[in-house]
């Protein structure tokens, strides 16, 4: 229930997010940036929350793996929403910018995001990644 509940709050930022720089700032279609947003959740929750965050460096050392899995979750904002805006528009040139402010404020606020993870949503890892060692 924990992760659903994370995921609905991703899902809801960044759908905020696209919305304010996809749509309203470059005109991407509501329904262009839905499916960016749907894509981005689950490959950002599933590879920079759950694999990157949880496994970048020893539990005590939160600040540590904050940093490359945001770092991983810019990277990750970039392409998805290169890759899939280009797939949807045909324009690649003109999705450079979008793709690149959009990274830059998910990635701002995915540092506050694996701050919740960590406490709230999986601190049994912690425990359990402590006591192996």
């Amino acid at each position: 229930m924990k992760h659903l509940i994370a995921l609905a709050i991703k899902f809801v930022i960044i759908t905020l997010v696209l919305l304010v720089i996809l749509t309203w700032a470059f005109d991407v279609s509501f329904m262009n940036t839905l499916m960016i947003s749907l894509a981005l959740t689950a490959l950002s929750y599933a590879i920079g929350d759950l694999l990157i965050f949880l496994n970048a460096g020893k539990p005590t050392h939160q600040s540590t793996r904050n940093t490359l899995a945001t770092f991983a979750d810019f990277i990750m904002a970039l392409a998805v929403i290169l890759l899939i805006g280009w797939l949807l528009t045909g324009e690649l040139a003109s999705m450079v910018a979008p793709a690149l402010v959009s990274a830059l404020v998910l990635s701002a606020g995915e540092w506050f995001f694996h701050q919740y993870v960590d406490r709230s949503v999986v601190p049994w890892y912690n425990e359990y990644k402590s006591a192996k060692g």
